[in-house]
């Protein structure tokens, strides 16, 4: 099953895996994610004894052929047995092709089962792990890290288990042929490791700086290639310096590859000179034994095969520690993502909230960022550090209640809390302290689904896929009939955009729907909304940063979505809340007023203040 050509794949891979601690019981947790597929393992543990088999067996029927056919005259053995080498080369291919397919297999369904781990368990993280990850260090778990921890299982299954069976069979058929000539090989054996080692370690050492720079090419096109970081560089950037900047990370893996080549291409060289020169050595001894009648001439030419599959498989056993202990590392990374407790969990008793116009009632409620530590993994931020300093209260006994089909008008300065304050809503986090109840049911005993159906949420910069205007319109409602999506869109007063997309529904609104205005991305999350249907509107400044018109398009179409619905409405403009049924004037996470637009004017106190700012005669 193993050739004689040596695998030096272990060779290059990332040495700082070395003399890194790992968790007990890991091995233990890695070897359930092949308990699955224990067939197939038991099928290429037998599958890789039967190509051990086939090793010997070649050399064996050489030794035959010329023994006790070729020196002896015996032309109708010589061809049988030459036959019986052709069948067995065949097998050897199949047996090997065979190994592989069952290896990759075994691989692969690792892989398909820690992706889909990850990726279901990232999903159930609060947003705080989601502002405080790097996105790319996220996506390598799920990909780099992975294919890493595939390792663990087929390197084990290729490299070890495969090469160790071939190893023994080899080393107990060249002692029955001859001990002397077995032991001259062993002895060898050290020429082999010693250069593998020190150039592996170089090899080593540049792939892993392969791999970073890589890493930053990539980054850096992936920065400069999206929309906005496009439209930036366009904008503000510098043409050739930015092509300086990319040419020389460019340069650097240019020249890594060069020197990773070249040493590849020493070691490769090294060994095979080295080879050359033990299978003289073989010869000659086996020679002179053979001369001595000690063994025949067959003997000499099946031991020299032999040892072109002994030194091989020997080799990559030697460096093998390196690609498992890499390989576990890699498994150690992708389970302090999935150890990583979501803070927001659904009770094992949760019920789903009840139907219909629903109120929204704060209860004492106080709140504070989690921690680093509760919230993400130190490996995945770039500097790991808390949202806000530590301690702080960013909420602090808000209290209120939204009757059904009320709205509810959030003002105050930044950073007053009316964003957290609407998070909560969407149960994004839980409260420190207190509740918050709609429709009367503590969000912590309501299932995540009747919460999702009953809230909807339009932000001040809202998110779209790069995808149709249709499936980012059925990301709210998967099942909705294209009737039912254009309605949506002319209630949302899109209407005129729909009859001039080109191709309708299915025109690709492009990277977060930078092919639309602002004032359009607002209202398609507005149809969006609208074909949610959902019982409680947040809105989070969704008239921020448009023009006049847009935003009196963008009013009329909210006018449609709030009508019968309870919402919570963040403005800082105030002419957007006036006619709300109750303004909450935050300051510093507390409710400072409350009233409507008329006593709180009359009160005289900070809405007075802020309304006089936007609305007073400018002096000349």
């Amino acid at each position: 099953m193993m050739s004689g050509r040596p695998s030096y794949r272990a060779l290059v891979n990332d040495g700082s895996a070395r003399g890194q601690e790992l968790p007990p019981g890991i091995t233990r947790r890695i070897l359930s994610y092949a308990t699955p597929h224990w067939r197939s393992i038991l099928f290429f543990l037998a599958v890789t004894s039967v190509g051990a088999a086939v090793v010997v067996a070649n050399p064996l029927l050489l030794r035959a052929i010329i023994d006790q056919g070729i020196i002896p005259g015996n032309t109708s053995l010589v061809v049988w047995l030459a036959v019986a080498a052709a069948v067995l080369a065949l097998l050897e291919g199949v047996i090997t092709l065979t190994g592989r397919w069952l290896s990759s297999r075994i691989g692969e369904g690792v892989i398909y089962l820690l992706r889909t781990q990850v990726f279901t368990h990232v999903q159930r993280m609060p947003i705080s792990f989601f502002t405080r990850t790097q996105t790319g260090s996220l996506i390598s778990r799920l990909n780099t890290d992975v294919v890493g921890a595939q390792r663990a299982i087929t390197s084990v299954l290729q490299s070890v288990v495969s090469n160790l069976i071939s190893v023994v069979a080899v080393l107990i058929t060249m002692l029955a042929l001859s001990w002397q000539v077995t032991l001259l090989a062993l002895a060898l054996v050290p020429l082999f490791i010693v250069p593998a080692k020190l150039l592996g370690r170089k090899l080593a050492n540049i792939s892993r700086d392969a791999m970073d720079n890589n890493a930053a090419m990539s980054s850096l096109m992936t920065e400069r290639f999206n929309v906005g970081g496009a439209m930036l560089v366009k904008l503000y950037g510098r043409p050739d310096e930015e092509s300086r900047g990319f040419s020389g990370i460019a340069a650097r893996v240019r020249d890594l590859g060069v020197r990773q080549s070249v040493i590849g291409g020493l070691l490769f060289t090294m060994l095979a000179t080295i080879t050359a020169l033990a299978m003289a050595m073989v010869y000659g001894v086996g020679g002179v034994l053979a001369v001595d009648g000690a063994f025949e001439v067959g003997t000499l030419v099946a031991l020299t095969t032999l040892l072109a599959r002994l030194y091989g498989p020997i080799t990559t056993l030697s460096n093998v520690h390196v690609e498992i202990m890499t390989a576990l590392v890699s498994f150690d990374r992708v389970f302090e993502v999935l150890d990583l407790e979501p803070q927001i969990k659904e009770s094992p008793d949760a019920k789903p909230l009840p139907r219909g116009p629903l109120s929204v009632e704060f209860d004492r409620v106080s709140f504070r960022y989690p921690g680093t530590s509760e919230t993400s993994v130190a490996s995945l931020e770039l500097t790991p550090q808390s949202e806000v300093a530590e301690d702080t209260q960013v909420l602090s006994e808000v209290s209120f209640r939204a009757e059904p089909g009320q709205m509810v008008a959030l003002v105050g300065p930044s950073g007053a809390g009316k964003s957290t304050l609407t998070h909560l809503v969407s149960r994004l986090y839980d409260p420190s302290e207190g509740s918050v109840r709609i429709g009367g049911l503590d969000l912590r005993e309501a299932t995540g689904d009747s919460l999702r159906e009953a809230v909807g949420v339009v932000t001040q910069d809202a998110q779209l896929f790069h995808d149709t205007v249709g499936a980012n319109l059925r990301y709210a409602k998967p099942e909705a009939t294209d009737g039912e999506l254009e309605e949506a869109l002319r209630m949302a007063r899109l209407g005129p955009l729909l009859a001039q997309l080109p191709n309708g529904l299915d025109t690709m609104v492009g990277d977060r729907g930078y092919r639309l205005s602002g004032g359009e991305k607002q209202r398609l999350a507005i149809a969006r909304l609208l074909l949610k249907a959902p019982s409680i509107v947040v809105l989070d400044e969704a008239t921020a940063h448009l023009d006049s018109g847009s935003e009196a398009a963008v009013q009329e179409a909210l006018a449609v979505a709030l009508e019968g619905r309870t919402s919570l409405v963040i403005a800082h403009r105030l002419a957007t809340v006036r006619e709300a049924d109750q303004i909450l004037v935050l300051e510093d996470g507390r409710v400072l007023e409350r009233g409507t637009h008329e006593q709180l004017l009359e009160a005289g106190g900070l809405y007075t203040a802020l309304y006089r700012t936007q609305f007073a005669p400018q002096s000349r």
